[in-house]
Formats: C-alpha cells, structure tokens, sequence
C-alpha cells in the first residue's frame, strides 16, 4: 500500500510538468524501488507504462498528420496572399490581366482580370466571402502567420513525444530487467534452502 502512494505521489510529481502545449512529461525511472516494491506488482506497473506509451505514439500519429496537412496548407496560403498582393500593385492600372486559373489538378482555363478592389476567399467548408483587397491581405498575412507557428509548434511537441517515448520504453526496461534479477534471487534463495535442508536431513540418518 506504502509502494502504491510512493509511486502515485512520484508520478503526480512528474505530471506536474509539461510542455507550453500541456503534453505531460513521463516519469523518469531512476530507482525501480520508487515505483516497484515486490514482483506482484510488476505485471501491473509495466501494463501501466504501457499504456502511457500507447497515450503517447497516438499524439505523435495526430500531430504527424496535423504537420502533413499544414505542409500542404501553407504554400496555398502563400499563393493566394502573392496573388492578392499583385492585384494590389495595379490598383490604379486600367488594362486586364490575361492569366489562366487552376480548374483541378490538371485543368486550367483563361481568363481575363480587370482591375479590382476586391477578391473572394475560400474559407472552407464550401464558404467564399468578398474581402477589401487590404482586408485579404490582412486575413491571408495573419493565416500564413497562424499556420507557419502552428507548425513550429507541432514540430517541437513531436521531439518532445519523441523523447517522452523514449523515456518510458526504458523506463520498461528498467522495471524488467528488476523483475529478472528479483526472480533470480529468489531462485537462488530457494535452491540454498534446498540444499541446506539435504544437509541436515544427511546429517539425521544413524550411523552404520
């Protein structure tokens, strides 16, 4: 029961501390005996750093994906404030652009710009809003911004999950590796009883 406290108070100890994003830290096992007090509860202790490791490579799994989408995301946005950024350089021209604009993947289409005051802006989810020229370049700026710290912050959080998993997988190891050598001593504890006892029955048995 005391080895359950001590271990529920070290853990908690460790939980206190965090990445900025609230990612937990893992516990670093440096004595077994903090944790584990008896091979009964080994099963359980490594079930349990088991499981944080699982809670741990989910987080990588999402945060790699999120780095996925926002690798694809930001050279859009970057695209679109170029493109709204040259339309303002010729707010004051009277003549169109004759450019081509991307249908799908591999179908593209003329056309031709007038000057203008305004574009419109996908937003997701099927929705397109007319923004000010200055306003666009405003969102987009502040878009391009939002994503690019986003990243840097997913990027951190993965070394971070990295090096929390490393922790536990020794962490698990350690405990192990402490089961191992108990249940040597055991065994060795059990084979000198052994041979004591053989000893003194021997010494029992009358003499011829």
């Amino acid at each position: 029961m005391a080895s359950k406290g001590k271990e529920a108070a070290a853990t908690g100890k460790d939980a206190a501390d965090a990445n900025p994003r609230g990612i937990p830290k893992a516990p670093f096992v440096d004595k077994v005996e903090d944790y584990v007090s008896s091979r009964e509860e080994v099963e359980s202790t490594l079930r349990s750093f088991q499981e944080m490791i699982s809670k741990y490579q989910f987080m990588e799994l999402n945060l790699q994906r999120r780095v996925a989408g926002l690798k694809d995301k930001m050279p859009d946005i970057q695209k679109t404030l170029d493109t709204v950024r040259f339309l303002k350089t010729r707010s004051g021209e009277t003549d169109p652009i004759d450019t081509t604009f991307e249908l799908n993947d591999t179908l593209y289409a003329k056309a031709s710009i007038p000057p203008t005051d305004e574009v419109y802006l996908w937003l997701g989810a099927n929705v397109m809003l007319s923004y000010p020229v200055d306003e666009a370049e405003t969102l987009l700026t502040t878009k391009l911004a939002a994503a690019k710290q986003s990243y840097e912050n997913c990027e951190e959080d993965l070394d971070f999950l990295r090096e929390q998993i490393t922790t536990m997988e020794v962490a698990v190891a350690r405990v192990y590796n402490w089961d191992v050598v108990q249940k040597r001593k055991e065994k060795a504890e059990e084979d000198g009883k052994g041979k004591g006892k053989g000893v003194k029955d021997g010494n029992d048995q009358p003499n011829g």
